[in-house]
């Protein structure tokens, strides 16, 4: 890495590092300058700040990573958690449980969602992959496969939406939107464990991923088996990716977004692109988070804020050559 290379790594850490703890100091001092009694701020505090930034940080980080790792493994600049399908699986199983829920069981829907969302989001995986092994296993397979899967739970979240009532439409709108306040303590207890062991494998495959730059054939002549390492990252992407859906809802860009801005900064070396991925994904949505945090009146849309962001960027990245197929 050249000099002037190693600096901008510098300069990109220090400044979301900056973003992220102040970002964490605006959440928590927000209630802690108020005027409210002590007991109150610090239940606020400890009971919903502090899973808000948990949430925030384990989210951005597994949804940015895992784009950054699903761009290299399938060699293509488009592929993203939700656009070869991961997400769709998640969102589907998400929409039965909040439209077809039975009263009884409703009280217990907070803790169904996040189990019934990971499962959605490993069985679309699974069905993916066999698909894509049936497709003589390409890159191409599996996005093509990624996109008939997010076509056919478009269709039946649809067709969903035509037989529920205003209460269950409102609820599934809002989750498919993003919600970081989803979560409490148990729920992170079970996820972020999850979330942190699947992103540091992906660190962890970095070296093994650079590999892949030169092609195929030279990456297996270099020792690496291709067809396992392909299969190992999108097992472990729909590990992180279904957990983080599980926790917060579906978010858009994220994972598409942050690998694209960080290969602009500071190039294509995975050994720095994954663990920034990770710092600058979870400093995005800590942002995210106390805007919201900020216009108290009203909880924001995570995916509302993401695509109004992302969408302009990605058309600057794509006006000026930036991303290349």
């Amino acid at each position: 890495m050249t000099l002037i290379r190693r600096n901008v790594v510098n300069i990109v850490i220090v400044v979301v590092s900056l973003a992220l703890v102040l970002g964490a100091a605006g959440i928590l001092g927000a209630t802690g300058w108020s005027d409210a009694p002590t007991a109150l701020k610090q239940h606020i505090i400890v009971q919903l700040q502090m899973p808000l930034i948990l949430t925030a940080c384990l989210v951005g980080a597994a949804l940015s990573v895992s784009g950054a790792s699903l761009q290299v493994v399938l060699r293509n600049p488009l592929a993203d958690p939700g656009i070869i399908g991961i997400t769709s699986g998640a969102s589907l199983v998400a929409a039965l449980l909040l439209l077809l829920t039975p009263q009884w069981a409703s009280a217990y829907l907070h803790y169904l969602l996040p189990m019934g969302c990971f499962i959605g989001a490993l069985l679309s995986t699974f069905i993916i992959y066999r698909l894509a092994r049936k497709l003589l296993n390409s890159s191409t397979a599996v996005i093509l496969a990624g996109i008939a899967i997010s076509t056919i739970s478009g269709a039946v979240i649809a067709w969903l939406y035509m037989f529920s009532d205003a209460n269950a439409l409102r609820n599934l709108t809002f989750w498919l939107m993003g919600n970081l306040y989803q979560t409490n303590w148990l729920i992170l207890s079970v996820g972020a464990p999850l979330i942190v062991i699947a992103v540091a494998l992906q660190i962890y495959w970095a070296g093994d991923l650079n590999k892949l730059y030169a092609g195929e054939l030279a990456a297996k002549s270099s020792g690496i088996d291709v067809d396992k390492l392909t299969e190992r990252a999108l097992i472990v992407c729909a590990i992180a990716v279904g957990t983080a859906v599980s926790m917060a809802g579906s978010i858009a860009f994220v994972g598409l977004l942050v690998p694209h801005i960080l290969r602009l900064l500071i190039g294509h070396n995975n050994r720095f692109l994954l663990p920034l991925s990770a710092l600058c994904g979870a400093s995005l949505l800590m942002l995210v988070a106390l805007s919201s945090e900020l216009t108290r009146a009203i909880t924001l849309p995570v995916s509302m804020v993401t695509a109004t962001l992302g969408g302009p960027l990605l058309i600057w990245a794509l006006a000026n050559g930036q991303i290349k197929g």
